[in-house]
């Protein structure tokens, strides 16, 4: 077969690009197709050095750091690239990858990390942060995200199947697009983080300062509770917020590489995240390190957490729910590292491939068969 992997844009190697990483890994033969492809030489390994087809936003003026600016035409883009040669298409999409056209001998199978995070349920909250909730930008925006909203379903008929990257964003492919989707996690490098049973005093919290991830939040209710030390890492946006909420008993390390970041982790008595997520990767890397998670009781961190046994939740995303979340944690759990090691290999590379191999050369048999005997 001829195996085509679409994905929405290539600029960084972040979670979505990860997943992409592994479909390459089962499929080396398979070309690239992406909406711009502005990775650097040396971030190239996880696409094997290959360089996408991509669309004509690739040369539009400042596409290299404005390229979410050119939204509006990604639609439009999607559509002018030529998969037509191609037996198998798999889009990794959290925004128009899965709008590829395809004919009806073509299967076409949809890893979903999201339908559009911003044209559906949380499009309120998109305008909220970017300053858009009155005014003619404002009027314009929803226009546009209701003309998206039309073109995304429209594309749905073009997916034979949907994979989700959690039963969360399962339930709301279900909603939205009226279609049901296979839950594959994806892959944690789990075999990059250590088992440490012993833990440090401190409670770690790191993520991108953006306002989702709620950081100033964490920050916050630890700076009522200051017999706990927080350390934080990370950097962003929101970084003068955070820092202005901080108290002495909260250490702000700002961005640290790689082994840094896990070393905390790896010693943490606790790791907090108060983010809805989708899937959410870095609490599966805690728990790789047998470090407990205090996480929000929504999205993908209830398929990831195990209350009680690898962590607890919190219901509200306010200070005094953290708050009581840490004090049901200082005084009830009880840690098992190796449990909660346990839990995140779950989630692990290996899992990955042998789930989505398997899924996809089912599909392939019932599709191909079906094609060949009509």
């Amino acid at each position: 077969m001829k195996v085509a992997i679409v994905h929405d844009w290539l600029i960084t190697y972040a979670g979505a690009e990860r997943v992409v990483e592994q479909i390459l890994a089962l499929y080396p033969s398979a070309d690239i197709f992406s909406m711009v492809d502005f990775l650097a030489d040396d971030q190239r390994g996880f696409v094997q050095g290959k360089k996408a087809q991509t669309s004509f936003i690739q040369k539009l003026p400042f596409a290299e750091k404005k390229y979410r600016g050119y939204l509006p035409l990604m639609p439009l883009a999607v559509e002018q690239l030529d998969v037509s040669a191609y037996d198998l298409v798999i889009s990794s999409s959290h925004a128009v990858a899965k709008g590829i056209i395809t004919g009806p001998d073509q299967l076409h199978i949809c890893y979903c990390h999201s339908p559009i995070r911003y044209a559906w349920d949380m499009q309120h909250q998109y305008l909220r942060e970017a300053g858009l909730t009155s005014g003619p930008k404002s009027w314009l925006a929803r226009w546009f995200l209701h003309k998206m909203r039309l073109w995304d379903l429209r594309t749905v008929n073009g997916v034979n199947y949907f994979i989700s990257n959690s039963d969360y964003i399962g339930r709301r492919i279900k909603k939205i697009y009226g279609r049901d989707a296979t839950t594959i996690y994806p892959n944690v490098a789990v075999e990059d983080f250590p088992l440490v049973e012993s833990k440090d005093d401190i409670y770690v919290t790191a993520s991108r300062m953006v306002p989702y991830k709620k950081v100033d939040l964490i920050v916050r209710a630890f700076a009522r509770m200051p017999d706990k030390k927080l350390v934080v890492i990370g950097d962003g946006p929101q970084w003068d917020k955070v820092k202005a909420a901080a108290a002495p008993n909260i250490e702000l390390l700002g961005y640290q590489p790689f082994d840094v970041l896990k070393d905390y982790i790896s010693r943490a008595k606790a790791f907090v995240f108060a983010a809805e997520e989708d899937f959410g990767i870095i609490p599966v890397e805690a728990q790789a390190c047998g470090t407990p998670v205090i996480a929000f009781g929504k999205g993908g961190a209830c398929e990831t957490i195990i209350e009680g046994e690898t962590g607890v939740f919190f219901d509200e995303q306010t200070e005094e729910s953290i708050c009581s979340a840490v004090k049901v944690f200082s005084d009830t759990f009880t840690l098992d590292p190796q449990r909660i090691r346990q839990n995140a290999e779950r989630f692990s590379t290996t899992v990955f491939r042998q789930t989505f191999q398997s899924f996809v050369q089912e599909r392939c048999e019932e599709f191909f068969k079906d094609r060949r005997e009509k």
